[in-house]
């Protein structure tokens, strides 16, 4: 059993509201990134949605067992696998992994 990513000690300071793969924002499709000390948190409720890391160029398929894992200012985009649902958590500190 792998282990999921969870809040640790940090709790979410913002959450986005769930998007499907219709709802999902344009921005979000996108090249961003997170701001200077901000974490996120990419959690799919159902479905798959394609993780894309830039810088170093990297890829995840994230699932309900598989969150992603944003550090700050790092670049990166998604792209919905299919139907999904997903919603991003948004840090002032790492999030810590549960065991």
């Amino acid at each position: 059993m792998s282990t999921i990513p969870q809040p640790g000690r940090a709790q979410p300071y913002r959450s986005t509201p769930l998007f499907d793969q219709h709802t999902l924002p344009a921005a979000l499709r996108q090249r961003h990134t997170t701001k200077a000390g901000v974490w996120a948190v990419i959690r799919v409720i159902s479905g798959e949605l394609q993780l894309n890391y830039l810088e170093p160029a990297s890829e995840v398929v994230l699932r309900p067992d598989l969150p992603g894992i944003i550090p700050p200012q790092r670049p990166h985009f998604v792209t919905p696998l299919g139907n999904m649902e997903m919603q991003v958590d948004f840090y002032d500190q790492p999030p810590v992994p549960q065991g």
